[in-house]
């Protein structure tokens, strides 16, 4: 402890002396050996190695607080020289940025900035610049919605312009006006890794200059968009300068000029126009600011029509050729057109009247001109619309109004009107006009005017007549229904719906035919008049009448015509026929019983004469006989009665031959011997056989024959026993002391005989039935006979292929004509 505390003491009272030497050592001696400084330290204080150590030690560390103090001691004066240097930059600084600000706000603007990473702007300025209502509902943030301060199309400008600026790093400068008018600035930079914003109010020069700015580049984009657009016309441009060289050409004027680029056009001082034609511009440009004219111009080595158009400029003149080839082109087609059109409308007989848009009169028809009965002079004067109507009104040529002036503005508004309006007016002389105004799309009104008198007053009886059929239609007995040529019904009248059973109503809703024939199919079910029927409904072609006759189911019988009508539609028409048909069979079943009977008479007839023959033949051959004087003489009482018998027996043999004739015509059976006729011995053989009843009833014959009458082909005896027939028909029928005339004509074809006498004539009803057999009518005439003679005479005639007519007036005769012809082209019988 001892040694301990005395060390101790030895240390405190060194302690100054050791530390300059360590210190010493340390400075002095870096270098030298650590062994040497501790034994000469040892030395010098007298201790062992050990208590030098922890001296050593102690030493070490008050020497270590002792510099820890003096260092720290330095460093809080360097921090109190520092502190007191950085207090005056800052205020330096503060005052700088004091400076700074006043001058960056020394005009109202807005700063706002974003730093790097950060999306919350900081706005700093006056706000009240743009949102002078700003508030603290209206937080200053709300700038960055510039569609509350800006139009839609700057906002929307300031937003992409903004994009950029964050994004990219790309500055902007827009001059803006807000929407309350003022004129700013926006400019973007990136700045030290921030995006700022300052927008400031133009004013004064600045405002001057930027607008003289914007007028510069719009200017500028005006300038380059009219060059890019006067190189994209296709019609040459050029401008010249005042000595007349080219100093501007388009694309199209080079093209025009055969030119390789506007550049060789300008450099070879080329010319669109003529030499003439330049000295005619020149001398308008001269006298005037402008030229224009329509010249022709060879481009492409084909002669074109272009519009020519120059202005007079003050450093020279410009000037732009437009092609107006197919415009000359087209309008010459016009006017060809519009004269055509012209020459047309002359030609219609509707009046045409067409007015300008000054409402007067540019063209007119002479439809137009008789319809109104107007003066061409008044015409060719283009008189307006108004002394137009004026005029016909004086005349009481247009319909009575009570305003006149109301009438005539309420047409005038045609001329305002888009579509056509129709009209119809009744004149005080009874016309009906039909007007329609058609307003012209240059401009006026045209009016179209027809005299519609007849066609109303046919739609007036055509729908009277309508009415007409409708209501004779309705009371028709018979049933009629109209089918289209679609196959439904269009019409039908009351009488169909009520023979066939059916619905009127269901009938209106136009049925088909095949709806119609399934409802008629309970009283007709016949399958192939059904389909006839739907075939001439519906066909296209051959169309044509169908008659049919149909047979009920309830026993009645309907005679049914299918009539094509012109516009396409069917006619079935329905007749009950049952009545009809029932008479029809009893008088079918009456003529079968008649003809048979007929026929039994004629047997009957045919057989009795040729068994009355035999013994009349005996009769006249024994009567011959006996006036024989061979047989021995007869008294005169014996040969009266014997001329008796000779006279009655050749008239019943001539009735009975006349009857076997016809009988022989009837069967088809008589031939005819054809051979020469000579027509003047007929007559003569003819006449010759009815003198003794000429004689007889002091009748006169006379023959008419034409010189060259010649002779025909025929059967001489025929002829013969026609004429005879004929003329002792006329002896018999003519009174005593009468001429009975016999004619012979001869024509190209022909040979005509007529009989004529003067008898009582043949009553109308009779003479139909003259030519039948055992038909005799005396009329009261002398004339008894059986009938035969005109029928016979019909039925010879007529197998030589002639004609008989019979013409009589009561009571002043009659004439019978027989035509034969020249020539018999084959065998005749009665057969044919």
């Amino acid at each position: 402890m001892r040694r301990t505390l005395l060390s101790c003491t030895t240390l405190a009272r060194h302690g100054v002396v050791a530390l300059v030497a360590a210190a010493f050592v340390s400075v002095k001696s870096a270098k030298a050996d650590e062994s040497s400084v501790i034994e000469a330290l040892s030395g010098y204080l007298d201790l062992n190695r050990q208590e030098f150590a922890v001296l050593t030690t102690a030493l070490a560390l008050l020497g270590f607080s002792v510099l820890a103090a003096i260092l720290l001691m330095r460093t809080r004066l360097r921090a109190a020289k520092n502190e007191a240097r950085l207090r005056a930059e800052v205020g330096e600084l503060q005052a700088q940025a004091d400076r700074f600000r006043a001058l960056l706000f020394a005009e109202p603007q807005i700063l706002i900035s974003w730093a790097a990473g950060d999306d919350r702007p900081e706005i700093s300025g006056d706000t009240s610049l743009l949102m002078p209502q700003q508030s603290a509902q209206h937080p200053p943030q709300r700038i960055l919605a510039f569609g509350t301060w800006l139009p839609p199309e700057p906002a929307l400008q300031m937003d992409h312009a903004l994009d950029a600026l964050r994004e990219a790093g790309e500055g902007f400068l827009l001059n803006l006006s807000t929407s309350n008018g003022r004129a700013i600035e926006a400019m973007g930079r990136a700045i030290g890794g921030q995006a700022i914003v300052r927008i400031r109010e133009l004013g004064g020069v600045r405002r001057e200059l930027a607008e003289s700015n914007l007028r510069y580049k719009a200017l500028l984009e005006e300038t380059e968009l009219l060059r890019d657009f006067a190189a994209a016309l296709p019609w040459p441009i050029w401008a010249k300068g005042a000595q007349g060289r080219l100093r501007y050409a388009n694309a199209a004027y080079a093209k025009a000029t055969e030119a390789v680029s506007t550049a060789d056009a300008i450099d070879r001082d080329l010319e669109l126009l003529e030499t003439d034609q330049r000295e005619i511009m020149s001398r308008a440009l001269s006298h005037q600011s402008e030229f224009a004219g329509r010249l022709p111009i060879v481009v492409g080595g084909e002669r074109r029509v272009y519009d020519v158009h120059a202005l007079k400029l003050d450093s020279g003149s410009a000037g732009i050729a437009i092609d107006a080839s197919e415009a000359t082109a087209l309008g010459a087609a016009l006017v060809r057109m519009a004269e055509a059109h012209r020459r047309t409308l002359d030609q219609l007989s509707s009046g045409v009247a067409v007015f300008d848009g000054l409402r007067r009169l540019a063209f007119y028809n002479d439809s137009y001109r008789r319809l109104w009965d107007l003066d061409r002079t008044f015409l060719d004067a283009n008189p307006d619309d108004s002394s137009v109507l004026d005029r016909l009104r004086a005349a009481r040529k247009l319909p009575e109004q009570p305003d006149f002036r109301a009438w005539k503005a309420k047409l005038h508004e045609a001329y305002r009107a888009v579509e056509p309006t129709k009209d119809t007016w009744y004149l005080p002389d009874g016309r009906a006009v039909s007007v329609v105004t058609t307003p012209n799309p240059e401009g006026g009104v045209t009016y179209l005017f027809d005299d519609v008198t007849e066609s109303l007053d046919l739609a007036r009886r055509f729908d009277g007549l309508i009415r007409v059929q409708r209501e004779t239609l309705d009371n028709l007995a018979e049933a009629v229904a109209v089918f289209g040529s679609n196959g439904r019904a269009q019409l039908f009248n009351p009488a169909f719906a009520k023979m066939w059973k059916l619905s009127p109503d269901a009938l209106r809703e136009q049925p088909h035919i095949e709806a119609v024939e399934a409802w008629c199919r309970p009283l007709f079910d016949e399958a192939n008049t059904w389909r006839t029927i739907r075939e001439a409904i519906t066909a296209i072609e051959n169309r044509v009448q169908v008659p049919l006759k149909l047979e009920r189911r309830d026993g009645s019988v309907l005679d049914c015509m299918t009539m094509p009508l012109p516009d396409g539609a069917t006619m079935l028409t329905f007749q009950d026929i049952s009545d009809a048909e029932n008479v029809e069979r009893a008088l079918r079943e009456r003529n079968e019983a008649l003809e048979t009977a007929d026929q039994m008479k004629v047997d009957f007839v045919h057989h009795v004469s040729y068994e009355l023959r035999s013994p009349l033949t005996t009769i006249i051959g024994f009567a011959h006989f006996l006036s024989d004087p061979v047989t021995g003489p007869l008294t005169a009482k014996q040969a009266e009665y014997l001329a008796y018998i000779t006279t009655s027996t050749n008239a019943l043999l001539a009735i009975i031959n006349n009857i076997l004739d016809l009988a022989t015509i009837d069967a088809g059976a008589m031939s005819l011997n054809l051979g020469i006729v000579d027509i003047r011995k007929t007559i003569e053989a003819a006449a010759e056989g009815i003198q003794d009843r000429l004689a007889t009833d002091r009748i006169k014959l006379k023959v008419d024959i034409d010189d060259n009458i010649g002779s025909f082909i025929g059967d001489e005896r025929r002829v013969v026993q026609v004429l005879y027939n004929l003329l002792a028909n006329a002896v018999g029928f003519s009174p005593h002391d009468a001429t009975v005339g016999l004619s012979a004509r001869r024509t190209e074809h022909s040979v005509t005989f007529t009989v004529t006498d003067s008898g009582p004539g043949i009553p109308p009803d009779v003479k139909d039935k003259v030519f039948d057999w055992f038909e005799s009518h005396s009329h009261g005439s002398r004339h008894r006979g059986a009938g035969l003679g005109l029928s016979l005479v019909r039925s010879f005639v007529e197998l030589h292929g002639g004609k008989v007519r019979v013409d009589s007036i009561v009571g002043k005769g009659t004439t019978v004509t027989c035509d034969f012809p020249i020539e018999q082209s084959a065998h005749r019988n009665a057969a044919e």
